[in-house]
């Protein structure tokens, strides 16, 4: 079992900066993979970056070059540094684990929410223009 905790959310003016952290408990995310979706209201949530076990990472095309995604085994964290925020970035964040063999039995698509049994309880961004 994974329990998750996310923290850091807030209001930002546009081009500011956040970084959100998503602590792990109950299970050591060296062997978990690991992402972070937003969801706004009356719209599916949507995967906005991943890293892999082995520490590669992937971003949602409209936050590449903005976002940065890492993990650190040893504190059992996960975070994301979100500069150069827009409005559109408004949502509320979630942090989603799941471990490696389950991911991959559910189909193993990163941008799939089914394929994550584990999730934090979300964290408010809003960017005000």
């Amino acid at each position: 079992q994974v329990q998750l905790a996310e923290s850091g959310g807030g209001s930002v003016r546009t081009g500011g900066s956040l970084r959100l952290t998503c602590t792990a408990s109950g299970y050591s995310i060296d062997s978990v993979c690991l992402a972070w979706f937003r969801q706004v209201a009356e719209k599916e949530r949507e995967e906005v970056a991943h890293i892999s076990n082995n520490g590669s990472s992937n971003y949602e095309a409209s936050v590449k070059g903005r976002f940065t995604i890492s993990k650190d085994d040893a504190t059992n964290t996960l975070s994301l540094q979100m500069d150069s925020l827009k409005p559109e970035d408004t949502a509320l964040y979630y942090c989603a684990a799941e471990v490696q063999w389950a991911w991959l039995l559910r189909g193993g698509n990163w941008s799939d929410s089914s394929a994550y049994d584990y999730w934090g309880q979300g964290t408010q961004v809003a960017v005000s223009s």
